[in-house]
């Protein structure tokens, strides 16, 4: 049995790594921090925890998370990079649910994020945690930056075109549409997510620029092997009157190449050891209702002419793009079994 800390327990994500956590047989959660709410129990501010832990709130000390095996930070961007080289001195493993370690490029990170990085030589050696791709960095990494949801869908959405393949599309005309749930804008107070700017409304945001994009082009790189080849790359994210769930929508030009080659089969063949990523039958449409609150990401293909291909992914955003994927390398970090604690089906209706 391992033990775990989690920074920042009253937002989204902090509370759905403790809902799962929960239920993992080899964790269990020691230290459970909060600004606000120290001296709280947890189950007075989320009631569906009654009966599940007696854990309350406390005040974030650094000796405590010190003994953990484990620290979760679900917390703002910067916060995890200030802890991160006193943690790891004692042996303590890290995973960042923020941004602090997804980009390697620190130029970029300054401007998206508008703070300089104050551990570098931690995030040089840290391993972005994408599970299904980077399985085998991930198990023997100290420091895990945990990607962005939108990411997770658009990775593991082009992976299979991608990664050991060459000349399937063309990389510099790729579309990304992609709507999220409010949830995925964090548990905050704030003028554009009360239910009257929401319910009965649809829109788009970040159009000029989303801080999601540098990681997605940085992370398709990386898959790819191709520096500089996702510059025209149009990622646009919108947001949907729902709370919880994520649906991209991938439009890319297929080569020659591409157009001989059966690309159900190719998608079948590159996730079918993949406990949580499931490609549906041909022409279906995943709907993110029967992902709700699993740590399943679903992905279909359509090719509506010869040289065009749309995939559709999705996920919950809380889950496979963030709580979920994070306790997924947690165990691996500890040669636990992957599916450790995730085994849940979705919720529907």
């Amino acid at each position: 049995m391992i033990s775990v800390g989690i920074v920042g327990g009253t937002g989204y994500t902090g509370v759905e790594l403790l809902r799962l956590l929960l239920r993992h047989p080899k964790a269990q959660v020691r230290v459970l921090t909060s600004r606000t709410e120290a001296g709280r129990r947890v189950s007075d501010m989320f009631p569906s925890l009654r009966g599940h832990t007696d854990l309350e709130f406390s005040d974030l000390d650094l000796n405590a998370l010190k003994q953990c095996d484990v620290v979760f930070f679900a917390t703002p961007h910067g916060v995890a990079m200030q802890h991160a080289e006193e943690l790891i001195t004692t042996g303590t493993k890290l995973i960042d649910l923020a941004a602090d370690f997804r980009l390697q490029n620190l130029a970029e990170f300054e401007k998206w994020y508008g703070m300089q990085h104050s551990c570098p030589s931690v995030l040089a050696d840290s391993v972005y945690g994408l599970t299904e791709l980077n399985r085998d960095k991930i198990k023997n990494a100290q420091v895990i930056g945990n990607p962005g949801c939108y990411p997770t869908t658009v990775q593991l959405g082009l992976a299979p075109l991608l990664k050991d393949q060459h000349n399937l599309i063309n990389t510099q005309s790729i579309i990304i549409d992609a709507k999220s749930g409010v949830s995925g804008a964090g548990r905050k107070a704030s003028l554009g997510m009360i239910y009257s700017e929401n319910a009965d409304n649809f829109k788009a945001y970040g159009v000029a620029g989303h801080r999601h994009h540098p990681e997605i082009v940085e992370a398709l790189e990386n898959i790819s092997g191709a520096k500089g080849q996702f510059s025209q790359l149009i990622f646009v994210p919108h947001l949907v009157p729902m709370i919880r769930g994520m649906l991209s929508t991938i439009y890319v030009d297929l080569t020659e190449q591409a157009q001989q080659i059966n690309l159900q089969a190719l998608y079948e063949s590159f996730y079918e050891n993949e406990r949580f990523v499931d490609v549906m039958p041909a022409n279906s449409s995943p709907e993110t209702r029967s992902v709700r609150g699993a740590n399943e990401l679903r992905i279909a293909l359509y090719q509506p002419q010869p040289n065009k291909l749309i995939v559709l992914v999705a996920q919950d955003n809380l889950v496979k793009g963030a709580a979920g994927q994070a306790i997924q390398n947690m165990n691996l970090m500890f040669n636990f079994d992957e599916a450790a604690g995730l085994e849940g089906i979705g919720l529907l209706p």
